[in-house]
């Protein structure tokens, strides 16, 4: 089978274009980026408000200013007015000093008229000068009193003045006082959302690499010969071997796209009396149809060789040995995908990149595999990317659940065209560097989890989901130093820090929601995590090799004996 290297986003592209997916196959595809997109949505909602808030504020703030500012300038123009009238009142004092004499002596001369009045011989005249010496004497009263009212007026703005002045100077330092502590409000939320997004955003690079390494982002194909099974690695190596109280992680498919045909399927439904275009229709929707394919494509190192007689008849996707109708539906899937290259005058690569191709099984190919390629010669798909697989996990697209009876359930494994066909895959827990038996195990013999190491993955499940705190956040790594290195918690470490989030100690029971081809939630100790995010956990923190190698999509079960 041939390996999927272009990027997820243009693969998917591809896809829709071709086939109408369903929405809860979007969801597999974009799961882990959804989430990720989901938190981030729900750090910057959070501090919306809070920033509308300070807006609003700091608004009103500046308004207050601008007001103080205005009282401000009419204070100093009050203090120019004051300055201008104590000038003014050096001269009323003098102008007062004179009235008050004056007015002394004209009440002495009223009083003096009043006797000339009295022994007066020209009355007449007598109270002439009697009523002008009492119209001077209350001229300078008025005066007097209108100077006495004018120093009070003074009087009265300058002690008003001060009061302004110290008001002002009260309400500058709390408006000061306010502006700074909201700016400081600010920059908090600023920085306080910039680690949300970092830490949201993406993982440290050093958990990527893990990520990537254990996601199964490589899509395996069966090749010549079968998938080797390995019994730890099976359920019942693990009912049969594991202690008591331990837990393993079964992916259901793995490095796989679970997009077009299931090989092993494939397999299965020809056992199951399908004939290959039945087979073809049910994984592509559509049957071939007679095309002139005649020609040469030119391959990677060999240059231009026959198309049906030299390129198809040394495709290694499929075991020779299995049944014939199988064999025709793999002939017809690396037809379809190869005739592109060869109408487009394309070099076409012999790996999984594209599909495997093998230059001595072109030279003797067996004759079951000539046999498949020369009775569907000149057949191809229309209109169809032919992706496959080795094995989906009983669950596809577009098909969705690739079962006898069209449908999952509790059970939906020994209905599966997967496990009908033998594939070793279809519900397997991985501890394995790689997808070979072969392949480095990290010092381990199994993929089982005590109580602790499986309370580990939950806590980390938690930290990973609920702390802001990147310096927490990124030592979740696997505590298998030896192949990971990093500085990793330790089980107690991560323990003390997931315990502010409801971590736990030991697991002592598990349950699994399973939803239409994905896993939606798996509870430990009455923890609930989402399925996304108890992979993503798994694959960052569990120790050794272990992983769910599943890259776009979550679809496992937690078994615990």
């Amino acid at each position: 089978m041939r390996k999927i290297l272009a990027l997820l986003s243009l693969m998917f592209a591809c896809f829709v274009l071709i086939f109408p997916v369903r929405a809860d196959e979007l969801d597999d595809v974009n799961n882990e980026l959804a989430k990720l997109q989901r938190d981030l949505n729900a750090s910057l909602n959070a501090t919306k408000p809070l920033e509308s808030d300070l807006n609003r504020i700091r608004t009103q703030l500046a308004n207050i200013k601008t007001r103080l500012t205005t009282i401000e300038n009419d204070i100093e123009q009050k203090e120019v007015q004051i300055t201008k009238a104590e000038k003014v009142l050096v001269k009323q004092k003098e102008i007062i000093d004179q009235r008050i004499n004056a007015h002394y002596k004209n009440i002495k001369k009223a009083e003096g008229s009043m006797l000339d009045l009295i022994v007066a011989e020209n009355l007449s005249n007598s109270l002439q000068l009697f009523f002008y010496q009492k119209k001077a004497a209350d001229n300078d009263k008025e005066a007097i009193l209108r100077t006495v009212l004018y120093i009070k007026n003074i009087d009265d703005l300058r002690d008003k003045l001060t009061s302004e002045r110290a008001k002002l100077s009260e309400a500058k330092k709390q408006v000061d006082k306010q502006s700074d502590f909201l700016s400081g409000e600010i920059t908090k939320a600023k920085v306080y959302q910039s680690e949300l997004t970092g830490k949201i955003a993406a993982l440290s690079a050093r958990q990527q690499s893990i990520l990537s390494a254990r996601s199964g982002s490589f899509t395996v194909n069966i090749g010549d010969s079968e998938l080797a099974d390995d019994y730890n690695a099976s359920i019942a190596g693990f009912r049969a071997s594991a202690p008591g109280g331990y837990f393993a992680v079964f992916s259901f498919g793995a490095h796989t796209h679970r997009k077009g045909m299931s090989q092993y399927g494939a397999r299965g439904r020809a056992q199951d009396n399908q004939d290959y275009k039945t087979i073809l229709r049910a994984y592509y929707g559509k049957e071939p149809v007679g095309k002139d394919t005649g020609g040469t494509i030119k391959v990677a190192g060999y240059g231009d060789i026959d198309f049906e007689t030299t390129y198809l008849y040394g495709i290694a996707e499929m075991p020779s040995s299995w049944h014939k109708e199988a064999l025709k539906a793999q002939a017809v899937a690396a037809r379809t995908y190869a005739i592109r290259y060869k109408q487009d005058g394309r070099e076409i690569c012999t790996t999984e990149a594209c599909q495997v191709f093998n230059k001595s099984k072109s030279d003797s190919p067996p004759d079951s595999w000539r046999q498949a390629v020369d009775e569907t010669k000149g057949q191809v798909l229309e209109d169809v990317v032919t992706f496959y697989a080795s094995t989906h996990g009983g669950f596809a697209s577009p098909i969705g659940w690739d079962t006898k009876d069209g449908s999952g359930g509790s059970s939906f494994t020994d209905k599966a065209y997967d496990k009908l066909g033998g594939s070793p895959w279809l519900y397997k827990a991985w501890y394995t560097k790689g997808y070979s038996v072969n392949s480095d195990k990290c010092g381990r013999s199994n993929p089982w989890l005590s109580p602790e190491e499986m309370a580990d993955i939950v806590n980390a499940a938690l930290v990973l989901t609920k702390s802001s705190d990147n310096a927490e956040v990124e030592r979740i790594t696997p505590v298998t130093t030896s192949c990971w290195s990093g500085n990793p918690y330790s089980i107690n470490e991560l323990r003390d820090v997931a315990a502010k989030y409801g971590g736990i100690a030991s697991a002592t029971s598990v349950s699994v929601s399973q939803g239409n081809g994905t896993t939606n939630t798996v509870t430990v100790n009455g923890v609930t995590l989402s399925g996304s995010d108890f992979k993503k956990a798994f694959n960052v923190r569990a120790p050794g090799y272990l992983s769910i190698p599943q890259s776009s999509f979550s679809f496992f079960n937690v078994e615990r004996k």
